[in-house]
């Protein structure tokens, strides 16, 4: 299997920072895959990504793309690489059929073709009735999309998309995980994608690198991953805020149960399989809202990796 990215060794720090961004990491995406960076904020995954499209320089280390080094052809990215990034100010002052145009004409289309391009994405996206609106109009679900489409102008074999589904509404979401499973299985296209939603990312994901305090702490399959924690059962408990403020957990629970909490109001806790009749034998419903057990998932790998 062809190697589209090959990372080595790389570490960046920030001016004046005591600890780097990223630190040591080394890891290698095949042609095709679709792959998921997960972490929490500040984990170091947005400065990974923007040093694999040659925004920022690493302090130390290699990236590889199809086997030459970005740092000496760094005119390789635009070639290969749509990005998708959080926020992109170049495109205020176009209107959203532009933006597609010109993106395309600029990554080589004839200009019929590039018309061609920017009609398919608005249908693809469903955004024709936005055409005429420029960035600034939309709201921040639909200038998420138009950065999506404008990473995907032009057919390029990789695509390096930074929360891709942020701000959207869920049936949005699954139109992105859609088109992105559609052209990964028709065109090849390679997929690396930045996410805290571990649950979403389970549905499309292939292979995941999770990053804590900028350090990649696993790598692999979901599968294979899973295997680590596959002794043991993910139990999620409810509360009710009032019933318990400043997100207490209630003092009647088993004292050898230890609890994560996901969110106000839901924990997560791991029990051994062979340890779950007594566990829930002494749980005290009338203190829970709800109780809900589980195998493993990519979330519950994300949970035990971070924390």
């Amino acid at each position: 299997m062809n190697i589209v990215y090959n990372i080595q060794d790389l570490t960046k720090y920030y001016p004046k920072q005591e600890y780097p961004a990223n630190c040591d990491i080394s890891l290698q995406i095949h042609q095709g895959e679709i792959f998921g960076f997960l972490g929490d904020n500040g984990a170091g995954k947005t400065t990974l990504v923007r040093q694999m499209v040659n925004l920022l320089r690493p302090t130390s280390g290699q990236i590889m793309l199809f086997g030459r080094d970005i740092a000496d052809r760094p005119r390789d990215i635009p070639r290969f690489v749509g990005y998708m990034p959080q926020q992109a100010h170049a495109l205020n002052n176009l209107s959203v059929a532009e933006a597609l145009y010109f993106t395309a004409h600029l990554r080589g289309l004839s200009h019929t073709d590039a018309r061609r391009e920017r009609d398919r994405l608005l249908e693809v996206w469903q955004m024709d009735s936005l055409r005429d609106k420029y960035s600034t109009q939309l709201s921040g679900g639909q200038r998420r999309l138009l950065r999506l489409a404008v990473a995907m102008a032009g057919h390029l074999p990789v695509l390096i998309l930074d929360e891709p589904t942020n701000d959207l509404a869920p049936q949005r979401r699954r139109l992105v995980w859609d088109v992105l499973n559609q052209i990964n299985r028709e065109y090849g296209t390679t997929i690396i994608f930045i996410t805290h939603d571990a649950i979403e990312a389970e549905k499309v994901v292939q292979r995941v690198g999770i990053l804590r305090d900028g350090e990649l702490v696993a790598i692999g399959r979901p599968s294979d991953l899973k295997k680590q924690v596959d002794q043991k059962l993910r139990l999620e408990i409810f509360t009710s805020a009032t019933a318990f403020p400043n997100d207490a957990l209630p003092s009647t629970l088993p004292p050898q149960l230890t609890a994560h909490q996901i969110q106000p109001g839901r924990w997560i806790a791991w029990v051994e399989r062979d340890a779950v009749g007594e566990l829930l034998s002494q749980l005290d419903l009338t203190q829970l809202d709800d109780f809900r057990l589980y195998s493993a998932t990519l979330e519950d790998l994300y949970v035990h990796y971070t924390s």
